[in-house]
């Protein structure tokens, strides 16, 4: 995923229940986007989470099947009589124009619809993406992050692993519940979540100073190394950007003992009435 920052503005500025997601799965013949091909699609498309338009679909690749029939189970024989990429790159350039493309390790599904719509002649113009892989490595201390592994574990609803229909909504049903953990205001904040790099989410610095602007009981949601997430009432007093990566300091709401946080690892700061948080 690109680490340039999104321009200002909507989708990527737009209150999150308003923005526009495109939830992608690709099922492929093998993994090089220029020799292979898509063999199955399905883009669904939302305003937050209202389901507004979908496309799955089978795809008849030109050229190849590739070793991947073993994965996905769709040979030649599933694949006959579907229509080509080319026949749905019309719909599918409708349904990611202006949208964020969600997909999970998605750089792997956006080269390929890179590829793609190159050859078909259409154009390829999402608003950004997000990576649910990296997402749910900040939110939950799982031993594995792959799809079929989250399926099991949060659980998540994956009836056929590797088919793209329930493998795109198995995503949108991640982010999701994500974002329930995350508390972003807009798309925005989602695309400062990192793992491995000290970045601290500008939305979370600005509302730890507002919190030590306003010395009240906030519930700060926390997940440490290696290990699950804590909730923790706190009275924050200081927020330490001279540091790397910046530490909030505060002191517990029932007890007093002090802490120190790590800000790239601070989930999200809310209002301590808030039983959501």
């Amino acid at each position: 995923m690109s680490r340039s920052e999104p321009p200002p503005g909507p989708p990527w500025d737009a209150p999150f229940d308003d923005a526009p997601f495109a939830f992608v799965d690709l099922e492929m013949t093998g993994l090089d986007p220029e020799r292979d091909r898509v063999c199955e699609a399905c883009i669904v498309r939302t305003t937050g989470q209202r389901v507004d338009a979908e496309l799955e679909s089978l795809v008849l690749p030109d050229t190849r099947l590739g070793g991947n029939a073993a994965i996905h189970g769709l040979d030649a024989d599933a694949l006959a009589g579907a229509p080509s990429f080319a026949e749905l790159s019309p719909r599918v350039s409708e349904l990611l124009s202006g949208a964020i493309v969600v997909a999970h390790a998605a750089d792997y599904d956006t080269s390929f619809l890179r590829a793609e719509l190159a050859r078909a002649g259409a154009p390829y113009a999402p608003a950004g993406v997000l990576d649910t892989l990296p997402l749910s490595r900040r939110c939950f201390a799982l031993p594995s992050h792959r799809l079929s592994a989250l399926a099991e574990s949060l659980p998540l609803s994956l009836p056929r692993p590797h088919r793209a229909g329930d493998d795109a909504r198995a995503t949108m049903e991640l982010f999701f519940r994500i974002a329930e953990i995350l508390r972003p205001a807009t798309p925005r904040d989602l695309f400062h979540v990192r793992i491995g790099e000290r970045h601290a989410r500008p939305d979370v610095l600005a509302r730890a100073l507002a919190a030590v602007d306003e010395r009240v009981v906030v519930r700060v949601r926390y997940r440490p190394a290696r290990r699950a997430i804590e909730d923790l009432a706190m009275v924050l007093t200081d927020v330490r950007t001279d540091k790397d990566p910046p530490r909030i300091l505060g002191y517990m709401h029932l007890g007093r003992g002090r802490r120190e946080l790590r800000a790239d690892r601070i989930l999200a700061i809310c209002e301590a009435e808030d039983r959501g948080a």
